[in-house]
């Protein structure tokens, strides 16, 4: 038997209520939901908090806006808490309320991945602040869009700044063994090998890990010029600890899993001379980027510190809400369907965001993604070193 029955997320004092196993439009005809998915609870809630902190922000500038088309915008937050499963659930209710016409999500790629096929069932479109797996857009689905660069793009720039810059020629590679981290260190060593750079040992350690102990004594045997770490903050802000207290002070190179204000709180001092590859671009230098940054505050106040991807989830959602735009002017000024929404976004192309440009390609992928290089010294962001475009 099919029970409705209403489930009260409170996420970070937020309350929100979310129709479960119910089709129908409780908020009426005109009510236009979009959803975030993403880390609200664990160990990557940072990332996943200002994912979901920066798509807000961009839909309460656009309620009035949308007010005056005659459509009621509201948000509809979910915690995958980085759990493919939970991820997966999460999708399959809010494909249940007709009235959630996008999300903006996810980021992990293991939990985007399978989550994406009910998507795709549903025609709910997805435009992702973070994921990076190449395997996400070459599944052929219609819903499914990033507007970040792949692990195909990011491993390879990665190689490029560690050998002609870092001067690496002898590299040690660690990955977490989950979709992000090892799609992340596959396509490092990858674009290696095919330079004949030297990879003296290639080692996974599980996430939620956190003694190192045994990897790093391969380390220290090993005698690399760089660690490669393809992973989270999580752990890679442990690793980089626990090898500066063995007398490892060696460069750590990783990707954007290290894009977090935490990874400094974790590493500590041992945070010098880490590098990382990233997706996102720091902004808050520019003038877009400082009036974020304020309007952000002002929002959520200063406890809630500015990530990379808090930029990265307001653009999204400026995507979505670009594409939402479009089919209700193509629709006659009606409520569009799934369908056309879906459509609507795919087709976008030279959206200005704050922090990228978005035009999307026959896959989802986002045209104008670059690769950013940063070196942390003792605080968050780190220090912009490079900027890397696609061929």
């Amino acid at each position: 038997m099919k029970r409705n029955f209403l489930t009260i997320l409170t996420v970070f004092g937020l309350v929100t209520a979310t129709a479960v196993g119910c089709s129908t439009d409780a908020g009426g005809n005109n009510a236009i939901k979009i959803a975030t998915q993403s880390p609200l609870s664990g160990s990557s809630s940072t990332l996943g908090e200002a994912i979901k902190l920066g798509a807000q922000l961009a839909l309460e500038e656009n309620q009035e806006k949308f007010k005056k088309l005659g459509f009621t915008l509201e948000l509809v937050p979910f915690d995958d808490q980085g759990d493919p499963k939970v991820g997966v659930s999460n999708a399959q209710k809010l494909a249940a309320d007709q009235s959630i016409l996008g999300v903006v999500g996810h980021l992990n790629s293991g939990v985007a991945i399978p989550a994406s096929s009910t998507y795709e069932n549903n025609s709910i479109a997805m435009v992702s602040p973070a994921n990076t797996a190449v395997e996400l857009t070459e599944q052929g689905k219609k819903s499914v869009n990033r507007i970040v660069a792949r692990d195909d793009f990011q491993g390879p720039a990665a190689f490029g700044f560690a050998t002609d810059n870092l001067k690496a020629k002898n590299i040690f590679i660690i990955q977490d063994k989950s979709a992000y981290g090892q799609g992340l260190a596959e396509n490092f060593k990858k674009v290696a090998e095919q330079k004949q750079a030297k990879i003296l040992a290639y080692e996974g350690i599980t996430v939620g890990e956190q003694d190192f102990n045994g990897v790093l004594n391969q380390v220290v045997a090993k005698k690399p010029d760089l660690i490669y770490f393809g992973g989270l903050y999580g752990e890679g802000g442990l690793l980089v600890k626990q090898a500066r207290e063995k007398g490892l002070n060696i460069p750590v190179m990783g990707g954007d899993g290290f894009d977090s204000s935490d990874m400094v709180k974790i590493a500590g001092k041992g945070v010098k001379n880490t590098f990382y590859t990233s997706v996102a671009a720091d902004i808050s230098n520019t003038s877009e980027g400082q009036n974020f940054v304020k309007k952000y505050q002002a929002k959520f106040g200063d406890k809630k510190s500015v990530q990379s991807f808090s930029y990265y989830g307001y653009d999204s959602m400026g995507v979505i809400l670009k594409g939402l735009e479009d089919s209700i002017t193509k629709n006659g000024n009606k409520k569009p369907t799934r369908e056309q929404v879906r459509d609507a976004i795919r087709a976008v192309q030279d959206y200005q965001g704050i922090a990228t440009k978005v035009g999307f390609d026959a896959k989802g992928d986002n045209k104008y993604a670059k690769v950013f290089v940063f070196q942390f010294e003792d605080k968050y962001p780190g220090k912009q070193v490079g900027v890397i475009e696609k061929q």
